[in-house]
């Protein structure tokens, strides 16, 4: 069965930092008051990278096999005589 941490409002007033780090590792928190749960604490999802996957979508569209004509050469061919 699963067991939530319990933590008092007076924790939360002067022991956030260790509130906090229970949060960062995961983990959900119900928040008391006399002994009554008044409160669920859930830690936020993580979030998705700004950046796309670059690599990954070459490999997915080209595979791992080399180029036979690099970037460069081909910028070079297009340009031609500029």
């Amino acid at each position: 069965m699963y067991h939530m941490k319990s933590v008092s409002i007076r924790d939360l007033r002067y022991r956030f930092p260790r509130v906090e780090a229970k949060l960062r590792e995961g983990e959900e928190l119900a928040i008391t008051r006399r002994n009554r749960v008044i409160a669920r604490l859930l830690p936020e999802k993580p979030a998705k990278p700004s950046v796309p996957d670059f690599s990954a979508r070459l490999k997915a569209n080209y595979g791992n096999e080399p180029a036979e004509v690099s970037g460069a050469e081909l910028i070079s061919l297009q340009r031609g005589d500029r």
